[in-house]
Formats: structure tokens, sequence, C-alpha cells
């Protein structure tokens, strides 16, 4: 069986000022820091294959943390990078509410319908994020794959594994540093955890 651990990356400067990060390269806080070395922690006693990362430094940072603990091979891809959000790029919500109203109400509402001039729409990510899962899924058969990436791009990845509708994106939450397990089995994919943060307890 493959075993596929999510992980979205450590709180990043831009989440600390709830700023649209997309595809721009923010930086880890000390405190995202510290959730990346409780998660490496966490993974010590799971037999860890390889861990994949988006190249985007908040994620990379927290699985080159991660892969520093558990002593496993990094390797950094673009292909997992966050969404592209084009124009929302560096705003924050009331910033998006304000000069994006009918767009932000789409996203929040029925994220699947959204389509932007200059970003990507959640099937285009899916047709980026799952090529290379599906690729990764193939290279490592019977081994237990980390992958460190973003918060849309992991739901979308959960998503394309279990074979549901993109219209369900809204239904799903994941927090910095969480865990989710998907487990490839012989005969289906099963979600067997999904947002787990009970690592960073003592960081609250």
């Amino acid at each position: 069986m493959t075993k596929i651990f999510l992980i979205r990356h450590g709180q990043s400067e831009w989440n600390k000022l709830n700023k649209i990060q997309g595809q721009k390269n923010t930086i880890l806080t000390e405190l995202g820091e510290k959730q990346a070395a409780h998660m490496g922690n966490r993974l010590i006693e799971e037999n860890i294959d390889i861990i994949y990362s988006s190249d985007l430094k908040r994620a990379y940072d927290t699985a080159k943390i991660i892969s520093n603990i558990i002593n496993k091979p990094l390797i950094s891809s673009e292909a997992i990078r966050e969404i592209n959000f084009g124009q929302w790029e560096g705003l924050n919500t009331e910033e998006l509410q304000e000069k994006y109203k009918n767009q932000y109400r789409t996203w929040t509402k029925e994220p699947d319908k959204l389509n932007m001039d200059g970003a990507e729409t959640l099937e285009d990510l899916k047709h980026r994020g799952m090529k290379y899962i599906e690729n990764i899924v193939k290279e490592n058969q019977n081994k237990n794959i980390a992958i460190v990436s973003h918060g849309v791009m992991l739901k979308v990845i959960i998503l394309g594994l279990l074979g549901v509708e993109m219209s369900h994106y809204k239904n799903i939450s994941l927090n910095n540093v969480s865990l989710s397990i998907v487990e490839c089995r012989t005969y289906n994919n099963v979600l067997t955890l999904l947002n787990d943060t009970s690592h960073l307890k003592e960081l609250i």
C-alpha cells in the first residue's frame, strides 16, 4: 500500500497579515518554523521514504525542516506550487471584498466556477497537480510519501485522489502544518486523516 502524507506549510508572514499569497514567495514566521519542527517530530515514527515539496519558499523551508529531522531525501517542484491567484495576490480579505466583490463571493460559495484573467481555475490546478502526484505515486509504489504544499493545492489533490468533484472544494479546510493522509489501497484510495493539528497543541 502506498501512503500519502499531505502537509500544509507553516505560518508565513502573509498568513499573519491575512493576505492572499498564491505564487508570491513569502517566508515562514518564527512560529511557522516551530510548527514545521513539531511536524517533523510527529513523522519520526511514520517511516516516511521521501518528501516532495512545492518550490515556493514557505513550503520548501517547511519541508527542509521536516527532512532534517527525519533524515529523508527532499525533492522540490513547481508542479505543486500554490494556485496562481493573479491580481488577488498581495491583497487582504477586506481589499478583495471591496475591489472584487462579486468574484470573491463566487470564490467563497462556488469556487469551482471562478475564472479570472491571469489566474488559474481549480480545474487548471487539478490538471497541474494531479499529473505530478500520479507520477510520483507510480515511482514510489508501496512507500510512504510526504508532500508539503499549500492550502488550495492540497485540497485539490485530496479531491483528485478521492475522485470527488471540485464543487466540493468549499467543504474542506486545511490549517497551517495540518496533516492529512490518503492510503492508496489495491481497491481504492481512502482518506484516513484530514486536517489534523494535534502535534501543534504545545504551540497554541
